[in-house]
């Protein structure tokens, strides 16, 4: 039914991994999710003998898919988005939500949008070639205000100067 996969080689002892039951207390996952996943290669944990042994960034990934399977995304959505940050980006999804990323994931409950620049953000769930641009209105005011600062307009000159003509 499913292909054999070769299994991934059991942590260094130095690089102490987390164990299924403990994978599923912290995620709020059970048991048979965590195995489900693995059999479709959504999260694929490292083998010790028979058991699954997850290292820290599989645990974020995890704990990112069940939040997002917990607000109503469909395994496929998510599938889509991994898959886009995997062979696009070349980052994982514990990369991608890392707080030293320079890309990011965002929802409005509807969608997964990725921002991978600051005023560029694409929609994972309906067309990752097609990017939003943004335009950020208090980015645009501080703008116009900083300038305000450093030079008068001109029409402000041109007052001042008709003002001291007529005196």
């Amino acid at each position: 039914m499913f292909k054999a996969r070769k299994p991934k080689p059991a942590a260094s002892p130095e690089e102490q991994g987390y164990n299924s039951t403990d994978v599923a207390r912290i995620c709020g996952v059970t048991l048979r999710q965590l195995q489900w996943w693995d059999e479709r290669n959504v999260v694929s944990p490292r083998q010790d003998g028979h058991k699954r042994v997850y290292m820290s960034q599989e645990v974020v990934e995890i704990s990112v898919i069940a939040e997002l399977r917990r607000k109503g995304f469909s395994l496929q959505k998510i599938r889509r988005v991994l898959r886009f940050l995997q062979k696009d980006m070349g980052k994982r999804l514990s990369e991608a939500i890392s707080a030293s990323s320079d890309i990011h994931l965002l929802t409005d409950g509807k969608t997964i949008y990725l921002e991978e620049a600051s005023t560029r953000i694409i929609d994972l769930l309906k067309n990752a070639r097609q990017p939003m641009f943004l335009v950020c209105v208090t980015d645009q005011v501080k703008r116009l205000n900083s300038a305000a600062e450093r030079k008068p307009a001109r029409s402000e000159t041109g007052a001042v100067n008709r003002k001291t003509r007529a005196v």
